[in-house]
């Protein structure tokens, strides 16, 4: 049986409000996520991506990163949005190694405790497939960083690809970068919806 899949992409409680690294209004998209949600629950397969970092990640500032620490696995901030609605069908951990960045939700790692992420473990990409998954939707944070990297690697992978533009807010370290996130994405073949 075929499915079509929703992504939700690190909406966790340091990319919103009162976090380490939060998204201008980041937790806006909760709210969006979880109407679309209760709207399509029966015929959606649902998978989560969060940021699984070790506290001496390559992307923080001690550590020559562009990023202040976030996500560090065990904290408030790893967790999702406690209003978040969603019962996933897997989650996937990724940024776990410390000497490895990841942004897209394809580099993530299914994996029962994101403590523990083994290397071999499945993808995101091979989840999907194993899944029958023949479209995908994305919604989460940041527009501009993780949902567009997440975005084009489902593109070039073949899966035809919405944005849910009510689910997605960005960063926006220059001013545009998310328009100009959702510009690339929409060149690459992403519908906006």
């Amino acid at each position: 049986m075929a499915h079509e899949a929703l992504i939700i992409v690190d909406v966790q409680n340091d990319f919103c409000p009162g976090g380490s690294l939060a998204v201008p209004h980041g937790d806006q998209v909760v709210d969006a996520i979880n109407s679309w949600v209760a709207e399509r629950a029966s015929d959606l397969l649902i998978v989560t991506t969060q940021d699984a970092h070790p506290p001496n990640h390559v992307s923080f500032h001690a550590q020559g990163g562009p990023w202040p620490p976030h996500c560090v696995v065990g904290t408030w901030g790893f967790e999702l949005h406690p209003s978040l609605r969603v019962v996933p069908s897997a989650q996937f951990y990724k940024g776990s190694s410390p000497d490895v960045d990841a942004y897209s939700g394809f580099e993530g790692r299914l994996a029962s405790s994101p403590s523990v992420v083994p290397e071999k473990s499945v993808s995101l990409a091979d989840f999907l497939h194993q899944q029958n998954v023949v479209a995908l939707y994305v919604a989460g944070l940041a527009t501009d960083y993780c949902v567009k990297a997440t975005v084009l690697d489902a593109l070039s992978l073949g899966f035809p690809t919405t944005v849910l533009l009510d689910g997605v807010r960005g960063v926006e370290v220059h001013p545009g970068d998310s328009q100009a996130a959702l510009d690339e994405m929409a060149r690459q073949g992403a519908r906006l919806q």
